[in-house]
């Protein structure tokens, strides 16, 4: 399937070139099809890319973890959660084409404008980043008009726009299309150091309705600095092979969120070493040890009552030890304050809805306001 896409879009450049209408002394500027100017993403970059060496460009991890992470890590690195790219245009239509990973476009908790979306956000004449459209994808190959008709700036400036990518896909190919004739400005990624996030199929995005939802995308925009989301669902177990990749990394702070996919006896082995492995590359970054979220039916049932205390408190002594040893820029966030208190932050109990996302997101900046202002 994806292969004949391909073919069909190359044979159409060809025709193009024929024509006199593939415009190769703009490199940035792939072809005028009809009335529209396309633009590859690859040409400018995506921010929420730790990595250069990849298999695949939307991967999270480079090619050498193939052979040194989980099969179950790898094949979901190959997603493209926390990546995002910006661009400014005067155009008052965008359109976006894409092809994903995964004919998996959707879930059973997770609608496919989250799992698959590309999702849009815009700055407003106040400097603040405001949603406008996310695709619906129903293929693999996603080709759709995002909006016709915004309102143009005043005198007509470029608008800076901010596109999220698929959460639970992975991208092969993502061009930005305006109409023939419009400014397009491709907006290169910060070079700011970012939030990086380890963790669990939460920090991941389930089950945010669309990708500017998730953990990462509500604080890299609360904080206004890139973020990388190294969440791989089921599958965030505190491991040293995930950890050797993390400490390749310089970031502003280390986010450990892996609790939900671990028992206490797990926590209690493996939170220290992987602190420690991160301690010998970076030794003064600030790390935020995080507790698990509490289940939000946990109320009802003694069995999540016990994982929870269990989990937490190995975590909790794992980061006194650590503590006590001198390592004065580690931080803990409690989880009983995540989902909040009134049962409705989750779809199904575990996983965020986006009311719980935002909940997740303020809890988080209850230590991250102290330590990103230092």
């Amino acid at each position: 399937m994806m292969t004949n896409t391909i073919t069909r879009r190359q044979l159409l450049q060809s025709s193009l070139a024929s024509a006199g209408l593939l415009l190769t002394a703009r490199p940035k500027l792939i072809a005028q099809e009809t009335d529209l100017d396309w633009y590859n993403v690859e040409d400018w970059g995506v921010e929420g890319k730790g990595f250069t060496d990849c298999e695949r460009y939307y991967d999270r991890l480079p090619a050498s973890a193939k052979n040194e992470v989980r099969d179950a890590v790898w094949n979901l690195s190959r997603h493209s959660a926390g990546m995002l790219t910006r661009f400014e245009t005067d155009a008052r239509d965008i359109h976006v084409r894409y092809d994903l990973y995964s004919s998996s476009l959707e879930m059973y908790h997770m609608p496919a404008t989250g799992v698959s979306g590309i999702d849009l956000y815009g700055r407003n004449e106040a400097g603040q980043d405001r949603w406008i459209k996310v695709t619906r994808p129903d293929s693999q190959h996603v080709e759709q008009k995002l909006f016709s008709g915004i309102d143009p700036r005043p005198n007509g400036q470029p608008r800076l726009y901010t596109a999220y990518l698929p959460l639970y896909n992975g991208v092969n190919k993502l061009e930005i299309g305006v109409p023939k004739g419009a400014t397009f400005k491709p907006v290169a990624p910060r070079e700011a150091k970012p939030i990086v996030f380890y963790g669990t199929s939460i920090m991941h995005g389930a089950c945010a309705s669309r990708p500017g939802m998730s953990i990462s995308a509500l604080l890299g925009r609360r904080y206004d600095i890139p973020t990388i989301n190294l969440g791989f669902s089921g599958n965030g177990r505190l491991e040293l092979e995930v950890g050797k990749y993390l400490a390749e990394l310089d970031p502003a702070v280390y986010c450990i969120d892996c609790l939900p996919n671990l028992q206490g006896p797990q926590v209690a082995e493996r939170a220290e070493p992987l602190v420690k492995l991160l301690r010998e590359s970076r030794p003064t970054t600030p790390i935020v040890l995080v507790e698990d979220r509490t289940y939000t039916n946990a109320p009802f049932f003694q069995s999540s009552r016990d994982r929870h205390a269990a989990s937490r408190q190995a975590l909790r002594t794992a980061y006194q030890n650590l503590k006590a040893a001198g390592d004065e820029n580690l931080f803990y966030l409690e989880g009983d304050i995540q989902l909040g208190d009134d049962g409705e932050g989750a779809t199904d109990g575990s996983h965020p809805n986006d009311l719980g996302f935002m909940r997740y997101a303020e809890a988080y900046a209850t230590v991250l306001d102290s330590l990103l202002k230092a």
